[in-house]
């Protein structure tokens, strides 16, 4: 689970849904991406994004990005910018408020946006067998163990918020 754990001005959100479509407009039709639409980021979270006065300016660390479909992305970056089980994050409808906004600044089709709760589920299933298999490589490791295990907690907890909660998401997203 992020230590840093924020909430996100709408304006930051919509910021960062417009800088992962030019990432990703950057790299369509390119050879790098192969089969695949894009190159994604991979982990497109907030931790990952350089702010100039408290906007979304760039990415860093693109030590897992590879091709792969934009909705990966923008599943992961609706999770880690909008969605949070934590009891002080907002309640869900408002979650789902910022989701539609990222959607909206990142230009999702229409057609697409029915896909989009289901990328988010995804990425935190993803999320968690991740840092699942890092569990048994040897030292030195990601993270210790009791971190690893956290994470894995924290992804799942997140995962069946999103899943508890997944009709008012899917509503926002209309």
């Amino acid at each position: 689970m992020p230590a840093r754990f924020q909430l996100w001005r709408d304006d930051q959100v919509a910021a960062a849904g417009a800088l992962l479509r030019s990432l990703h407009e950057a790299t369509r039709s390119s050879r790098l991406t192969g089969t695949s639409p894009i190159i994604c980021h991979h982990d497109p979270g907030p931790n990952n994004v350089v702010f100039q006065q408290g906007r979304p300016m760039a990415f860093i660390d693109f030590d897992t990005a590879a091709p792969g479909d934009p909705l990966e992305d923008l599943g992961y970056m609706a999770w880690t910018w909008c969605i949070s089980s934590r009891s002080q994050a907002p309640p869900p409808r408002a979650q789902a408020d910022q989701v539609r906004i990222l959607a909206n600044s990142y230009g999702l089709e229409t057609s697409e946006r029915f896909n989009l709760v289901d990328a988010i589920l995804d990425r935190q299933n993803h999320n968690a067998l991740w840092w699942r298999q890092h569990l048994n490589t040897p030292e030195p490791r990601v993270a210790d163990s009791e971190q690893i295990l956290a994470r894995i907690d924290w992804s799942r907890r997140e995962h069946d918020h999103t899943a508890i909660n997944r009709a008012v998401f899917m509503n926002a997203l209309r």
